[in-house]
């Protein structure tokens, strides 16, 4: 018996509400949807269908099989088109949503290795540091460095860690002294990333303590570039990753302050829809990515 078949004229039965409607939508005769339905209810052994001269219509039991039969079709279908299009060279536009800072400093090289492999795909890469809805936006996915979170139409899908540090200028801390202690960080500017209300909560750990310190500066700003060369000019204590500030702990233009507190690791992390069916483009460059990424300690 192809119990594929079957499942697929039983969910047709089912949907037109008849054996003759069903076998018209399929393109065959009646005997061929009723033999197949029977097939299928021998083979499960039970009654999937409720006959009558006026209607046809799914037994309890029926209906609890009716939902999972749609799954596994719309699953087989999926696979079908999956390799469908892994046959041909993908082509489309890919829409990509970064913050800025990680955009230009890694995403430059990786989008053109990207679009040397598949030239037919082309890449529309938007830098922005605000955390956007990639649905309501009309994004394919957005990368972020955040914690992952569960959502109900979106996949937080965590790459890589990035690491943390607070850090301030040598001329600031001569001016200002070394903190010696998270607490001490309340009489320090301190430049903080996000708004004035929100961004002000620097939480710390040592070992299994956490230290949540509540901090002010005479700068907050969403783009963490911009607080790193306030670091520098003397502005104050910064929180930034290590990918922004690699350079200048090298030139030394930067101190890291308290470096036996840790800040919370975060995540390079892909946000995209949550679809049933994952479009090749946008598979192909979770895969690159992925690859690219995943060794990483940013």
């Amino acid at each position: 018996m192809d119990k594929f078949a079957s499942m697929k004229a039983f969910t047709q039965v089912v949907q037109s509400g008849g054996f003759a409607a069903a076998a018209r939508k399929m393109g065959v005769s009646r005997s061929t949807v009723n033999k197949l339905v029977i097939n299928l209810e021998n083979e499960l052994k039970v009654q999937l269908l409720q006959r009558s001269t006026r209607q046809v219509k799914p037994t309890p039991t029926g209906l609890a099989f009716y939902e999972r039969c749609l799954n596994i079709l719309a699953e087989v279908e999926a696979a079908e088109v999956a390799v469908s299009e892994l046959q041909t060279e993908p082509q489309g536009t890919l829409k990509i949503n970064a913050p800025m800072s990680f955009g230009t400093l890694h995403l430059g090289k990786a989008i053109a290795k990207f679009i040397a492999q598949y030239p037919k795909l082309q890449v529309q890469l938007t830098l922005d540091d605000r955390f956007i809805d990639p649905i309501a936006e009309g994004y394919d996915l957005t990368i972020r460095i955040a914690q992952p979170e569960r959502s109900p139409s979106l996949v937080f899908q965590a790459i890589a860690p990035v690491s943390r540090v607070l850090c301030a200028s040598p001329d600031y801390l001569a001016k200002r002294g070394v903190p010696s202690s998270p607490a001490q960080l309340s009489e320090h500017s301190c430049l903080h990333y996000g708004q004035i209300v929100t961004g002000n909560q620097w939480e710390l750990n040592y070992g299994n303590e956490k230290h949540q310190v509540t901090v002010k500066g005479v700068l907050c700003s969403n783009n963490g570039e911009v607080l790193k060369d306030s670091a520098v000019q003397g502005l104050g204590i910064a929180l930034l990753p290590m990918f922004i500030i690699e350079q200048e702990l090298a030139l030394k233009t930067l101190a890291i302050v308290l470096p036996d507190y840790q800040p919370s690791a975060l995540n390079l992390c892909l946000i995209y829809p949550l679809n049933r069916h994952l479009n090749t483009k946008r598979k192909l460059f979770v895969e690159f990515f992925e690859q690219r990424f995943d060794q990483s300690q940013l």
